[in-house]
């Protein structure tokens, strides 16, 4: 693929991630196999107040294409097809859950120097077209994407944003929601590994007046341990610790607390994933 400005999906991207990836409430357990023939087999098991749930997942790579099948407790097969390259700068996916039948969807996805482009379509006889294109560089992009139901005719969704991306630093605005909110973001990078950052998000609903600020950091405190928090103006505070147990096997503590309640029991969340 080109090494141009990335998919729309791509803008703010670094940000969310800080805030949100890692940051769980639940204790989750899974355990990744490794075989001669190239698949990877995971399973996983999540306990989530007093529900638990699970699932066994098989990811196989031949060549330029690659499958995803994903099998849980409640009987719900999911599989995705990914086929890179059919047409050059391309990659095509495909996704199905079954036994929902109208939960296909196929998407394409076109990579160019200065231009990328996304089309997906809902395959069932009320399809949901979405679309993206993003123009620029890996430096400058600017982006919109938009969804469209071809049954009522009207637009499901349309946004639009810019990022800039420098070697220690990243930062964006994305205006979305049908232009009801508008989210800016910077990240700057603390090392050169873009290990340790620091990161703040503003979020503003026009509807309803209401702002978000949002401020976190990750640091590594060695090569193997990551500490992450994040706190918002209405007195959320999440952190996490991470640990790399043994290569690819990583061990996360998080929790959340509201520090404008803290008569309430704060949430923790355990996750233990194997890769041996």
């Amino acid at each position: 693929m080109s090494k141009g400005p990335g998919l729309f999906f791509d803008i703010g991207k670094k940000a969310k991630d800080l805030l949100t990836r890692d940051y769980i409430s639940d204790q989750k357990f899974s355990v990744s196999t490794y075989s001669d023939a190239g698949v990877v087999l995971t399973s996983t098991a999540v306990k989530k107040g007093g529900l638990s749930t699970g699932d066994i997942a098989a990811l196989y790579k031949y060549r330029n294409v690659t499958f995803d099948v994903k099998v849980d407790t409640e009987s719900n097969i999911s599989t995705i097809v990914t086929l890179n390259g059919i047409v050059p700068s391309t990659k095509t996916i495909a996704s199905v859950k079954i036994p929902d039948h109208n939960s296909g969807k196929l998407e394409i996805q076109y990579f160019h120097d200065h231009a990328t482009f996304t089309s997906a379509v809902a395959l069932n006889q009320n399809p949901i077209v979405d679309v993206s294109a993003t123009l620029g560089t890996p430096s400058f992009a600017f982006g919109a994407e938009a969804g469209y139901d071809t049954t009522s005719g009207n637009f499901t969704k349309y946004s639009a944003g810019i990022s800039v991306t420098k070697p220690d630093s990243s930062a964006s605005i994305i205006l979305g929601d049908k232009g009801d909110s508008i989210r800016a973001s910077y990240v700057h990078h603390l090392d050169q590994l873009k290990k340790s950052a620091a990161v703040g998000e503003i979020t503003r609903r026009f509807s309803t007046n209401d702002n978000t600020f949002t401020v976190g950091g990750a640091f590594a405190v060695d090569h193997l341990t990551v500490v992450k928090a994040k706190l918002n103006n209405n007195g959320k505070l999440g952190a996490l610790l991470q640990h790399e147990i043994v290569p690819k096997s990583l061990l996360t503590i998080a929790g959340e607390i509201d520090t404008k309640a803290l008569d309430r029991i704060p949430k923790f969340g355990l996750s233990l994933a194997l890769k041996p």
